[in-house]
């Protein structure tokens, strides 16, 4: 078994609008299709994504068969509509005090934590044994390695994921076998 957490593609940002509300950019598309013949995901899986339209939007790109939306696997609520040069900062500010917004209309990372890790630990008890890929976002899923590895999350990792990305969790339940 293994756990397929799938970085949605580009959105089309639109900064008078809060993130949670962006589509897909159709410039990225040849980035998801190409995800989609890379054989980087199972054939066959259960298939869940974040609600938000940039993760829904992914997960058809990426396959024909269903996709289960489920709201706990959104990403960390960020409502400012404020656009940040200096966005990565602020997310690792926020991963270094996950109990304080780290940004005017931004929940504590804590709380986000909190959701996404339910929300998967639930997927994973529905689906024992089997292939699993959520589609979602990219601060969600360092949290979600992180808790499934048993080790502090990789904000490099966060740094390098492109859009779209994968990353993979083999034998989620058995520890910190991860790649």
């Amino acid at each position: 078994m293994a756990v397929h957490l799938v970085r949605h593609a580009r959105p089309l940002v639109e900064p008078g609008r809060p993130p949670h509300t962006w589509g897909l950019d159709p410039a990225g598309f040849d980035e998801v299709w190409a995800l989609r013949e890379s054989g980087r995901l199972p054939r066959r899986a259960a298939w869940l994504s974040s609600p938000e339209p940039k993760a829904v939007g992914t997960a058809q790109l990426l396959t024909d068969g269903e996709v289960a939306v489920l709201d706990g696997l959104r990403e960390h609520v960020r409502e400012s509509t404020q656009w940040l040069e200096d966005f990565q900062a602020v997310v690792r500010r926020a991963f270094a005090a996950p109990d304080e917004s780290a940004h005017p209309g931004w929940e504590p990372l804590a709380a986000c934590r909190e959701r996404v890790v339910r929300a998967v630990d639930a997927v994973l008890a529905d689906h024992d044994g089997d292939e699993v890929v959520l589609v979602g976002h990219g601060t969600a899923w360092t949290l979600v390695a992180a808790h499934l590895r048993g080790e502090a999350p990789d904000l490099d990792r966060w740094e390098r994921l492109g859009m779209p990305d994968v990353i993979r969790v083999d034998d989620p339940r058995r520890g910190p076998r991860a790649r």
